[in-house]
């Protein structure tokens, strides 16, 4: 199997909400409002919002409230970025789990959640390369 990831498909309560949070981040989506799911370009790969019932039953699971045990990432290349992010994050509703600050492994990160609760943390790591793209290069 390839080691990479292409799609990620967050399960939402709320379609609308959460397509109008992501827009409100800047994201651009690729479908209608009218659709049933929402798909953003995401550098090399693609974020998705789908209904959270429909997600579990094509998933073949069961669904159950609390944390998935997922939590997204995006690296930037500052501290100022972070914090800009954030801030970014606020304004367009996001709850901020954890504020800014230094981490115990060197870097500077943050945590905000989505209106659906999926959490995000938005970091620093001065030990990853970013690519020309904006990806994350292990060195």
């Amino acid at each position: 199997m390839r080691q990479r990831v292409s799609m990620i498909t967050l399960g939402v309560a709320d379609l609308d909400r959460a397509r109008r949070f992501y827009a409100a981040l800047g994201w651009r989506p690729s479908a209608a409002p009218s659709d049933d799911i929402t798909f953003f370009q995401a550098g090399d790969m693609v974020l998705a919002l789908w209904d959270r019932t429909r997600l579990a039953e094509d998933s073949a699971v069961e669904d159950a409230p609390g944390w998935g045990g997922v939590t997204l990432a995006l690296n930037l290349g500052s501290r100022e970025e972070v914090d800009t992010a954030i801030d970014e994050a606020r304004r367009a509703g996001a709850t901020i789990g954890r504020e800014p600050a230094e981490t115990s492994w060197g870097g500077y990160s943050s945590i905000f959640l989505d209106p659906e609760g999926h959490p995000w943390e938005v970091a620093y790591n001065p030990y990853w390369p970013l690519t020309e793209n904006g990806g994350v290069k292990l060195p």
